[in-house]
C-alpha cells in the first residue's frame, strides 16, 4: 500500500475534480501491473494497473489508496472492472464518501466473491486526499497557508529590496504545494508589489 500511495502522488493536482488514486497489482510475490490517476482523471488508477498487468492480473491481489468506484460515469465502474480482470482480494486503505460509491465498491467486490480488506494505511490515504474528501463530506475545499518570515517576523528587509528569505529546499517546497493545489491566493499588496508569475517553474 506504500507504493501505491507513492505512485497516486504523481497525479496530485493534475486530477481535479477527481481524487488521486493509485493501484498496485501483486501476483505470487511480484508486482505485476501499477497505475494512477491519469490528467483530468481519466483512465483511473486500477484500469491503468489492470492493462499493465495483463492475464496476470488473475487471482492476483490488488491495493487501492480509495475504494474503487462502483458508478457509470465516463469510465465502466472500477470495481466492475477488477471483477473481470479475475483479481482474488483488494485492499483499500479508504472509503469513498462519494455519495455515488461510499461502500458500494466494496459491497461489490464481496458479492463477487473477492476478498475485501479496508482501512489500510487509513490515515495516509486520507492526508493524501484530503481535498476530495472535504469536498465531499463537508462541501468546503482544503486550504493551506504558506509563509516565509525572519525570525523576527519580517517578510522583507526595511528597504523592500530583499529577493528572499528561504532557502532552496524551501522554495523547492513551495512549487512543489503550488503544483499540488488547484487554486493560489496572494493579497493585493503583493499583487501590485511584486507581480508574481505564482507558476511551478521547478516543474517545467
Amino acid at each position: 500500500m506504500t507504493l501505491a500511495l507513492r505512485v497516486a502522488k504523481r497525479g496530485l493536482g493534475r486530477v481535479a475534480p477527481n481524487p488521486a488514486v493509485g493501484c498496485i497489482i501483486v501476483n505470487n510475490g511480484k508486482i505485476v501491473g501499477r497505475g494512477w490517476t491519469q490528467d483530468g482523471g481519466r483512465p483511473h488508477a486500477e484500469a491503468m494497473a489492470i492493462e499493465q498487468a495483463r492475464g496476470f492480473a488473475h487471482e492476483g491481489t490488488a491495493y487501492v489508496t480509495l475504494e474503487p468506484c462502483s458508478h457509470h460515469g465516463k469510465t465502466p465502474p472500477c470495481a466492475d472492472a477488477l471483477i473481470k480482470a479475475g483479481i482474488s482480494r483488494v485492499v483499500v486503505a479508504l472509503t469513498d464518501p462519494d455519495e455515488r460509491v461510499n461502500g458500494d465498491g466494496v459491497q461489490m467486490l464481496r458479492d463477487a466473491g473477492i476478498e475485501v480488506s479496508t482501512g489500510v494505511c487509513e490515515a495516509e490515504a486520507l492526508a493524501a486526499n484530503l481535498g476530495f474528501i472535504l469536498s465531499k463530506t463537508i462541501s468546503r475545499p482544503k486550504v493551506s497557508l504558506k509563509m516565509a518570515t525572519t525570525l523576527d517576523g519580517k517578510i522583507a528587509s526595511r528597504t523592500g529590496n530583499s529577493q528572499w528569505i528561504t532557502d532552496t529546499q524551501a522554495r523547492r517546497y513551495g512549487h512543489l504545494l503550488r503544483a499540488r493545489y488547484d487554486a493560489i491566493m496572494v493579497g493585493v499588496g503583493t499583487a501590485l508589489a511584486d507581480d508574481p508569475s505564482l507558476i511551478a517553474d521547478w516543474l517545467a
